[in-house]
This record gives structure tokens, sequence and C-alpha cells, in this order.
């Protein structure tokens, strides 16, 4: 497994409720503050390597957040989307960081538009990887599994927990054989995921974020799927945060027809189209996101 750059500094901060929340760091903390999202499922490390490169270099601070009943955060389920941005307030405040780029990879697209919307004096610009689109509301779109997601939501909402107590006793059976079972996954992707999948240092990133947000319960990336298929708690429209937005032509998850559709929607958007890439397109154009969005951080700070 090739060497990845590990968090300068990682841990946990308290936010409302008396709940925790983890964290990671890159970088060092003197530069422009950027939040990066984790995608579904995902944790606070699945921030990959060329990223994690530029901060050092460039002298960028990425923090990556666990949602709710990841990794190291307390189980929690939001009322809506909006829910989230009081704990990324507050860990923004706790960590002396007041303007930030939030970054949204998939799962963490909604998110990442939910801060952008209530703290717009402070969230700069958002960057989303793939992100997902509403399927409920004047700004729904159907199709992809997100929409197969909104038909199980029922099913999800009674069994959350006891489903994800059951997937995670079952990773934690498998947890050996997690290297292999990536490469069979890989083997099933289209070819660009499985390009990336093949690259050592972002295999080793991905095991590492999975089976390290994994470790507790598996019911956290259910959440997102029940608060993915509810009204996210505003609408594109009022989203006044410049926002930049790559998704691959080929995605086979979240349909690039979707990135069109919430671009399209949002008052201050430019999408960039990555060719012939799928769902994990954005995460290899790492540097490339990251230099976008410092020189808009640069512009508006």
């Amino acid at each position: 497994m090739a060497d990845v750059i590990v968090p300068r500094v990682e841990g946990t901060l308290k936010v409302g409720g008396g709940r925790r929340l983890g964290f990671a760091e890159f970088g060092p903390p003197t530069g422009q503050s950027v939040f990066w999202l984790h995608g579904t499922p995902g944790a606070r490390r699945q921030i990959p390597a060329e990223a994690r490169e530029f901060a050092e270099r460039e002298g960028m601070r990425i923090v990556g957040i666990d949602r709710p009943g990841i990794g190291s955060s307390t189980p929690y389920l939001y009322e809506n989307m909006l829910g989230f941005s009081d704990d990324l307030r507050t860990v923004a405040d706790r960590l002396g960081i007041h303007e930030m780029a939030v970054i949204g990879l998939s799962g963490g697209g909604p998110y990442a538009l939910a801060a952008a919307h209530a703290m717009p004096d402070r969230v700069k610009v958002v960057g989303v990887l793939g992100g997902v689109a509403p399927t409920v509301g004047p700004d729904a779109i159907d199709g992809g599994l997100v929409s197969v997601g909104r038909h199980l939501a029922p099913i999800i909402s009674v069994g959350r927990v006891p489903i994800g107590i059951g997937l995670t006793a079952t990773i934690r059976v498998v947890k050996p054989l997690a290297s292999r079972g990536l490469d069979l996954f890989a083997r099933f992707s289209p070819d660009g995921d499985r390009q990336l999948l093949g690259r050592p240092e972002f295999k080793a990133m991905f095991l590492d974020d999975l089976l390290n947000g994994s470790r507790k319960r598996f019911s956290a990336p259910l959440a997102d799927v029940l608060l993915f298929s509810k009204d996210w708690g505003f609408e594109l429209a009022d989203v006044a945060t410049p926002v930049q937005w790559w998704h691959g032509d080929a995605d086979h998850i979240i349909p690039y027809a979707h990135g069109e559709h919430v671009v399209s929607r949002l008052p201050d958007a430019t999408l960039w189209t990555l060719p012939g890439e799928s769902h994990l397109g954005g995460l290899g154009v790492g540097e490339d996101i990251l230099t976008t969005v410092l020189k808009v951080l640069d512009a508006n700070g």
C-alpha cells in the first residue's frame, strides 16, 4: 500500500447538544481554509493524495469532517440538510476559521450547498464533485441511484439503525478482505473509476477512510439517504455563493444531467465537465479543483 500524507492533527470537537464531530486537518493552520465534506459512504480522510500534497505545498488548510455516526462522531439525525450547517459553524468557530471554502464530494454536495445558504458571509465559494441533486420539491430531478433511495426511504426510516448494525457487523467480518473487495469493485466500475482505484495512493486513501469511518456503525450513510429524499430546507435559487461544479459525463451513479440541472438553477455556478470520467472523476483532479477554489477565495477574501 502506497504512503499517503497523514493528517497534521486529528480529533473531535464538541458541537450542539453535547455531541462531538471528528475532524482531520491537512496543511498549515495559517493557510486559506477549506472544509472537505466526504461522500456517502465516506469519512473525514476521504481527501485524495493530490489534494493533501497541494495543501502542504501551497499552504492551504484542508479540514475533513465526519458527519454524525461516522468515525469519531456522535450518532445523530438532522431534520434536514441545513442542520449540518449549525455544526459546521461551531467547528469553524472552534478552529478559529471565519471565511472558508466548502467542497462536497457526491453525498457531501448537498451539505456544502446548505452551508453556503446558511453562512453566506463566511462561505466564499463552494466546490461540488459529482454532487447529489434534489429529488423532491421545485428543484427535483428524477433518475440515478438517489431516486432509488427516495423510494426506499420509508423502509430506511424504520429500519435504519438495525440495518446499520447488520452492515457494520458484516464489514467487521470482511475487513481482512477489504483490499480484494475494492479490487473486485474496481473491475466492475467504468474505466475512469477503475483507473483511479488502480492507483496505489487512491486505493490506500479509500481503504483507510472507509474502514475508519465505518468501524462503529454503518447507519450514518443511511441517514444521508433519508435527508437526500426530503426537502433540503432551502431552494437552489437562494444559494448566492459562487459554486464550482465538477461532473464526469460518464457518471453511472449520479447522472451528468443532474449536475447540469443543479448548475442551471444556481444563481452563480460554473459546470466543469470531466470527459469520459465517472463518479470518482473529481477525486482525480484535486489540484485543479483546489487551484480554482483558491482563486475564488483570493478574489472574494
